[in-house]
């Protein structure tokens, strides 16, 4: 039967389930990667497993996201993640070397490849043909613990491209496009496959800001061939051998298909506070713009800031708009420098950051207050630039370069002729040599640990019957951000759970801590897309800190509602999503958690004795996980 490029690499990968949309199935998975927000964490459940060496083909530790050193936090748990992959064998990419997206994508990504990683833009790699998705850190733990992961097997969307890029239309414009058309709910349960003639017009470090973005759809990944575009890419990185050609088969049947036609597209924005609130660039003209931020995993490449450098070249950015660029990693910079383009950026009045994520996660570089905000980045949530009433708007990085010049948008009929088109060279530098790889026999490395790492916490079982009250009441589309914030002084405590905790949903509503502390357990409930955006697994383990037994909602996010069944919170689906209102803050519910069934109904019963009916999409397997008290207790040996 032909199949098509995701069900090829699936196939390849499974070890158990059927693939059938929806069905539970099981992937060998040939690398992770963590990044250091995340791999702290990550690493500590991985060394509760007992296994004594990691399983994959890969795994690669990133620290990219906490680098402002304010104290010992930070460096503590560097040191932790450096010592744990030595013990491991897991190679270490140090901070400042650049991005993990960005630096997989360079030095490690392979076509036909399965990567999990705990960050949600893991797809990147999905610009060179691998089968890359974003997981919570337990998930990625016990990938390197040898097991499988476990999803429900996706849709597959062949998104078909005809035409070519025009004028200042860029990469950036075909996903903000695509998010205008689906919103950030619509790519849930499924794989967005690129292919057709324009798909071929796009060099790798293109394709990859498409997948990367494919994340804010919610899809489970997004994934292109690989093909001549990739050939070059992986020569040019020094990896030949590492390419393989990759499609799908002639006649290969999908469950939906897109079509966008390229040449058809015009610079696009996403309005504040949602990436899917796309809006034509020459709308915004006239806006005035406090500041303009160009990187982050989603546009830090080469290709984007040489075209930005050219676009800047030889002239000022305007004196009113603070300017940002943050480089994916030491290798752009040495192309860029090669080729005299960090003076070009210099001259220009930019400020050029370390080779990290920087601004794009609240980690320094935040707006002035009530400041309008141009991003490259690809999430544009509310608070989550440290800020939280500026105005950020996410473009490409030939808007943003635009609008720095300008101190405000303005059409893009104005802008004269863009910067031309052009290729990798052929030899890039490398810079594999920067990364550390592991001793062969890791029995003697010493693990350092520094005094804000916190034992991971053991929780208890799920009870027969919940009966808590409702402890917090929101909307649709509440993000990770919403819950567990970051920035910089969150982040640093990010091995440190029962300090985040006190963070816990205090952009949302200030008063959830005290309560849920005072009550000793409680219940959340919340709206349609509920723990859209990272993969951040603090925001289930936080809340579970707390005793937040159960969330109800209209509709989950996928990594979201895999991290809450990992540590034992019930997810729940309202039947009826007008009984959303019948649920308000302080409403005391039971919850007969013993007779719940995968996918079936019970009826839970508030204080004055109306039935609410609720439902699931739970698998049997993620049922008994739950009863567990999550994965940590299902998988230790009895």
């Amino acid at each position: 039967m032909a199949r098509n490029l995701t069900q090829k690499i699936l196939a390849a990968h499974l070890v158990g389930g059927e693939m059938t949309p929806g069905a539970e199935i099981r992937l060998r998975i040939d690398q992770t990667l963590t990044q250091d927000a995340t791999g702290t964490m990550a690493y500590l459940q991985f060394e509760a497993m007992g296994v004594d060496r990691v399983k994959t083909d890969l795994s690669v530790s990133y620290v990219d996201h906490n680098t402002l050193q304010m104290g010992f936090r930070n460096p503590d748990d560097h040191r932790y993640l450096r010592t744990v992959a030595a013990k491991y064998g897991i190679v270490f990419s140090p901070p400042g070397l650049g991005i993990c997206h960005q630096l997989h994508l360079e030095n490690f990504a392979k076509p036909g490849a399965t990567l999990i990683g705990s960050d949600s833009h893991t797809p990147t790699a999905g610009g060179v043909g691998s089968l890359a998705m974003g997981a919570g850190g337990l998930s990625v733990a016990l990938a390197m613990a040898g097991q499988p992961y476990v999803i429900p097997c996706p849709k597959v969307v062949r998104v078909t491209l005809t035409g070519a890029l025009t004028g200042w239309a860029s990469a950036k414009d075909i996903i903000l496009h695509l998010l205008g058309e689906l919103t950030v709910k619509g790519g849930v349960g499924k794989v967005f496959e690129y292919a057709g003639p324009g798909a071929a017009t796009l060099s790798v470090p293109e394709r990859a800001v498409i997948t990367n973005m494919g994340a804010e759809l919610g899809a489970t990944t997004s994934v292109f061939p690989s093909d001549a575009r990739t050939r070059e890419f992986l020569t040019a990185m020094g990896r030949p051998q590492d390419f393989i050609e990759l499609g799908p088969d002639d006649g290969a049947a999908y469950d939906e298909e897109i079509v966008i036609d390229l040449s058809a597209l015009e610079p696009l924005a996403a309005a504040p506070h949602m990436p899917d609130r796309r809006v034509p660039i020459r709308e915004l003209a006239g806006l005035k713009v406090d500041q303009a931020c160009i990187g982050s995993c989603t546009n830090s490449s080469y290709l984007d800031l040489k075209s930005v450098a050219l676009t800047l070249k030889d002239k000022m950015v305007a004196r009113s708009t603070d300017t940002f660029i943050s480089p994916g990693s030491k290798q752009v910079l040495k192309m860029l420098a090669r080729e005299g383009l960090i003076e070009a950026l210099q001259d220009s009045g930019a400020r050029v950051l370390e080779c990290t994520c920087g601004p794009c996660i609240g980690m320094g570089g935040s707006p002035v207050s009530g400041g309008v905000s141009v991003r490259t980045y690809n999430r544009n949530f509310e608070g989550r630039s440290g800020t939280k009433d500026a105005q950020v708007y996410l473009v490409s990085p030939l808007t943003a370069a635009m609008v720095a010049l300008r101190g405000e948008f303005s059409d893009p009929a104005t802008w004269g002729a863009p910067p031309a088109r052009f290729e990798l060279p052929s030899d890039a530098p490398s810079i594999r040599h920067m990364f550390l790889d592991p001793p062969a026999d890791g029995g003697a490395v010493e693990i350092l640990r520094g005094p804000n790492i916190v034992p991971i916490e053991s929780f208890a079982a799920m009870p027969r019957v919940i009966t808590a009250k409702v402890l917090l009441h929101v909307g649709d589309n509440i993000t990770t951000d919403h819950i567990l914030p970051a920035g910089a002084e969150i982040t640093a405590l990010r091995s440190n759970i029962p300090a985040i905790s006190n963070y816990v949903f205090s952009r949302v509503d200030e008063g959830f801590v005290a309560r849920i502390r005072a009550a000793g357990q409680g219940l959340v409930v919340g709206g349609d897309n509920y723990g859209q955006g990272s993969s951040r697994e603090h925001a289930a383990l936080g809340p579970r800190h707390l005793g937040v037994q159960a969330v109800i909602v209209k509709s989950l996010a996928r990594i979201h509602r895999a991290n809450l069944v990992n540590f034992g919170i019930l997810p729940l689906l309202l039947v009826n999503k007008d009984d959303y209102d019948r649920l308000p803050l302080g409403e005391e519910l039971t919850i007969p958690a013993a007779a719940i069934t995968p996918g079936g109904v019970v009826e839970a019963v508030t204080a004055s004795g109306a039935k609410i009916p609720l439902t699931n999409d739970l698998s049997a397997s993620e049922l008994d996980i739950l009863r567990a008290g999550g994965l940590l207790n299902a998988v230790k040996p009895a």
